[in-house]
């Protein structure tokens, strides 16, 4: 068994948060692919499905975000599972809005969910980090994360969103690369690109064929500037 688990606050004033962007990945996932209804256990909110042939145990911690690791430690101790059978998906400031990376160990980067679940199984599991963008000064962080993603950012969310679930069993079968790359190709696929970085490869110039290659390139006719050929010229093109 491996354990999903998708970090945010509980109840209805936090839903739209960008910090529940973790909650919003694990309802995506439970969705597309027809896990069991959501059922209360390890002071969480739990399902279980199947992805890539593994049984997968989705769970939203509802300890509130500080306090994520007591939920995820708790269902991992009951299992008897390695920190290696743990992903984590949540959100990240130091990532533009709408990109995502995923690494297994590392720091909390200043996410008190990571911190906590850090201090509960240690941090040898993988994290799927999603951009949600930084406000650009430091005392505006906590309002920032605790508030709710604007309309215009649906776009670009529900593509992602959809990207995450769609792909999820690459994560089930530790092809972190591939999901990735999955994920960022249907973003550039679906979205306006919004730097270098978004945009495909150029395509490389259309090659000549061999014979086009070989043929000798013939110098552009000269046209006579003087005598009959010049006269009837400057009658069809009208010029004096």
């Amino acid at each position: 068994m491996l354990v999903f688990a998708g970090l945010g606050n509980p109840g209805a004033k936090y839903e739209n948060n960008r910090h529940n962007v973790g909650f919003m990945a694990a309802d995506a996932i439970a969705r597309r692919h027809s896990f069991s209804p959501w059922s209360r256990k390890f002071q969480g909110l739990i399902c279980e499905g199947t992805l890539g042939g593994e049984k997968i145990l989705l769970i939203k911690p509802q300890t509130f975000m500080n306090l994520s690791g007591q939920s995820v430690g708790e269902a991992l101790r009951f299992y008897k599972l390695e920190p290696a059978a743990l992903t984590v998906f949540y959100d990240e400031i130091d990532l533009a809005a709408g990109k995502l990376r995923v690494k297994v160990g590392g720091g909390s980067g200043g996410h008190n969910g990571i911190r906590s679940i850090d201090q509960h199984v240690g941090n040898a599991y993988r994290r799927v980090r999603i951009g949600v963008g930084h406000p650009g000064v430091k005392e505006m962080v906590h309002g920032h994360v605790l508030g709710d993603f604007a309309k215009a950012d649906r776009e670009w969310l529900d593509v992602l969103l959809d990207a995450i679930a769609d792909d999820a069993a690459l994560l089930a079968k530790g092809d972190d690369s591939s999901f990735m790359n999955r994920v960022t190709l249907a973003l550039r696929e679906k979205l306006v690109p919004t730097g270098d970085d978004d945009r495909p490869p150029p395509k490389p110039p259309k090659q000549q064929s061999h014979v086009r290659q070989a043929r000798p390139q013939q110098p552009a006719a000269k046209i006579p500037e003087s005598g009959p050929m010049a006269a009837m010229l400057k009658k069809l093109f009208g010029k004096d």
